[in-house]
C-alpha cells in the first residue's frame, strides 16, 4: 500500500479571529482547498488556518473484510451513547455482507494515557481503521503517527487533533461557539451577565468553542461572562456545577452559554435555586423539547442540532471511504451543524419527546451532509454503500 509524502505543518486548533470573509485566508489553504464547490469552502470560514493537506492522497483500498476498531474517550453522557449506538448499527449493515469482520470498542473513561494504550493496542491488533473520540487534540499525536505508519487509518469525530496523520470529521466549532453566543446575546437583548457551561477540560471541542464565544462576547461590550465552568455534557456535572453557581453568585444572570444537550438541566436548575430561567443555549435534545413544550412562556432555546445519530453516521461514511481509497483532499471534512432557533422549536418535537427523555435526541428532516456533497471531499469519491439516511432510527421507536 503507498503512502502520500507526509507534511509536518503544525495545525493551529483555535483559530478565533477570523469570522468574516475579509479574513478568508486562501493563499494559505492547500490547493486541494480551491477544488470544493463555494458551499463547503464556506464552513471553514474562520479556521482555514487549521486546514492541512491529507496524509492519504494514495492510499489505496484496504481488502475486506474489515476490522473497525473505535477508541472513545469518554462514555459518560447520554449523547456518547447514543453516538456508539448508531456506530453500531451502521457497522453492523457491514457485517452481515461479510464487508466488516470485527468491532472492537475502547473506552478511557477522560484518561488520555489509557486511551494512548488503547490505540496501541488496537495497532497491535492489526485493526483495519481506527476511528476515534480523541480526549486530546495533541497528546494522541505520536500514537496515531504510529497507526499511519502501519497502514491503518486513523479518523476522528467531534473534535479534531493536530496530528497530519489523521482524517478529522468535524464541523467548524469555533463559528459554531460564535453563533451560540450570539443567540444568546441577542436573545438577552445585548445586555446582562452570562454564565458559561463548557464541556470536558482538555477536549478539542471545548478550546474550539471557547475561542469563537469569546469574539461574540467581546463584541457585546454589555455583556459580562460572570463565570466559567465545566459541566463535561453530563446531566449531573452540570447540574452540580450551575447550583454551586447560583448559590456563589448573587447577580442576576440573563443567559447560560452551553454547548451540550443539557439545556433543560440548566433550566431546572435556575427553578430549583428559585431563579428565573435565562436564555439557555446548546445542543437541542428530547428532554429539552419536553420541557419546552411544558413551559413555552419561560423556557428560551438558542442553538444547534448536534445530533448524534449524524455524528455517528458521518465518521462512519468517512472511515469506509478512506479504507475505499476514496482519497480525502484535506485532513478536516468540515459538516454543517444545522441551526435551531427559538421559533422551530415546534419543528423538532416529537410526542415522546418528554422532560424526561433524556436520551432522546432529535432527527433532522433531511441529512445535513448528503452523499453528493460529501463526494466534494475526495478525489476518488463514491457514494457509501448500504447507507440510506432516511433509514435513521426513529428517535421515538423503543
Amino acid at each position: 500500500m503507498t503512502r502520500a509524502s507526509r507534511t509536518r505543518l503544525r495545525l493551529a486548533v483555535c483559530a478565533a479571529a477570523m469570522m468574516s470573509v475579509a479574513g478568508f485566508a486562501r493563499a494559505e489553504t492547500p490547493p486541494a482547498f480551491a477544488t470544493l464547490p463555494p458551499e463547503v469552502q464556506a464552513l471553514y470560514l474562520g479556521v482555514e488556518e487549521t486546514i492541512q493537506p491529507s496524509a492519504y492522497d494514495n492510499f489505496g483500498p484496504v481488502k475486506q473484510p474489515w476490522k473497525w476498531c473505535h477508541s472513545e474517550s469518554y462514555q459518560g453522557n447520554p449523547w456518547r451513547v447514543s453516538v456508539t449506538h448508531e456506530l453500531e448499527r451502521l457497522v453492523g449493515l457491514y457485517k452481515e455482507k461479510g464487508w466488516i469482520s470485527d468491532f472492537e470498542m475502547s473506552d478511557s473513561n477522560g484518561d488520555t494515557g489509557q486511551q494512548i494504550a488503547q490505540i496501541r493496542a488496537f495497532i497491535d491488533k492489526k485493526c483495519s481503521i481506527i476511528t476515534s473520540f480523541a480526549g486530546s487534540s495533541t497528546a494522541l499525536n505520536e500514537v496515531i503517527e504510529a497507526a499511519f505508519k502501519a497502514g491503518i487509518p486513523f479518523v476522528t469525530g467531534s473534535g479534531a487533533v493536530t496530528s497530519p496523520y489523521a482524517i478529522n470529521v468535524d464541523s467548524n466549532f469555533v463559528k459554531f461557539g460564535y453563533d451560540v453566543a450570539k443567540g444568546v446575546i441577542d436573545g438577552i437583548g445585548g445586555k446582562g451577565n452570562v454564565l458559561r457551561i463548557e464541556g470536558i477540560a482538555g477536549s478539542p471541542l471545548v478550546a474550539q468553542q471557547r475561542a469563537g464565544a469569546d469574539k461574540a462576547f467581546a463584541e457585546a461590550p454589555d455583556v459580562k461572562v460572570v463565570r466559567d465552568v465545566n459541566g463535561n455534557w453530563s446531566p449531573n456535572v452540570t447540574k452540580t456545577v450551575t447550583l454551586q453557581v447560583l448559590a456563589t453568585t448573587p447577580q442576576p444572570i440573563a443567559g447560560v452559554w452551553t454547548s451540550g444537550s443539557e439545556s433543560r438541566i440548566v433550566a431546572e436548575a435556575f427553578k430549583q435555586a428559585g431563579r428565573p430561567i435565562p436564555v439557555v443555549s446548546g445542543s437541542i435534545s428530547g428532554d429539552a423539547l419536553g420541557f419546552w413544550k411544558d413551559n413555552q412562556d419561560t423556557f428560551r432555546f438558542t442553538g444547534g442540532a448536534l445530533m448524534p445519530s449524524w455524528t455517528a453516521q458521518t465518521l462512519f461514511r468517512v472511515g469506509v471511504r478512506v479504507l475505499e481509497g476514496q482519497q480525502p483532499k484535506l485532513n478536516i471534512l468540515m459538516i454543517p451543524v444545522p441551526a435551531v432557533k427559538p421559533d422551530e422549536l415546534g419543528k423538532w418535537h416529537r410526542d415522546c419527546m418528554t422532560k424526561d427523555a433524556v436520551s432522546i435526541f432529535p432527527v433532522a428532516p433531511e441529512d445535513p451532509m448528503p452523499e453528493a456533497l460529501m463526494d466534494a471531499y475526495f478525489a476518488k469519491p463514491a457514494h457509501t454503500q448500504l447507507f440510506d439516511y432516511a433509514q435513521t432510527p426513529d428517535p421515538c421507536a423503543k
